[in-house]
């Protein structure tokens, strides 16, 4: 039972459930891609699908918890080809669940995390890693032959990203120039649109 002076339950930063509901899709995602697919074709010309999955898994699940805790991402993470593991996608399932309980933790949304040579709010970093989830699942849907399912609050959120970010990811080549899309397009089309991408 807890006392009258201890202090009261914190209550989880907004957008932590948008980070669940993201990673739930991509590890949906990720159990639909097939063995024989990893050496095809995606929507990131210099990726195929396997350099994108990796990528994938180890900057949105690794990462994540990683950013959460304060912690370098080891180089034995960062040279894991992850996709060799014939159970990989099960395995990125549980620990995007390990990193989305990392954040469920109010204060790895405070203060500032060590990002791109730089440092940046965390809860910009765990917008820009939701981003990741979404976007890089929509190549690996495409590539795969499937279909990204994220419901209209995720989505705003991803296009507030990508237009917050667009620049600083075209600095880095990790977006190219941004493609027309309708005003009236579903929203994740025109995040979608925003990052260089054609929505099909």
């Amino acid at each position: 039972m807890r006392s009258t002076t201890d202090s009261p339950a914190r209550e989880a930063h907004p957008h932590h459930p948008l980070m669940a509901r993201a990673a739930r899709e991509a590890a949906r995602l990720a159990r639909g891609v097939r063995a024989d697919q990893l050496d095809g074709p995606t929507p990131c010309a210099e990726f195929d699908t396997r350099t994108l999955v990796n990528h994938w898994v180890l900057y949105t699940s690794h990462g994540l918890e990683r950013r959460a805790r304060r912690e370098a991402i080891p180089p034995e993470l960062t040279e894991r080809d992850f996709t060799a593991d014939p159970d990989w996608a099960d395995a990125y399932a549980a620990q995007l669940e390990r990193a989305v309980a990392a954040w469920a933790d109010p204060a790895a949304w405070e203060g500032e995390i060590d990002f791109g040579g730089g440092s940046a709010p965390a809860a910009t970093v765990a917008q820009m890693v939701i981003k990741e989830m979404v976007v890089h699942g929509w190549d690996v849907a495409q590539a795969t032959g499937q279909r990204v399912e994220v419901d209209d609050e995720l989505a705003g959120l991803v296009l507030a990203v990508v237009e917050e970010h667009g620049e600083l990811y075209r600095q880095y080549d990790g977006f190219a120039d941004p493609v027309p899309v309708p005003a009236t397009a579903p929203l994740l089309d025109r995040a979608l649109g925003a990052s260089g991408r054609t929505p099909s």
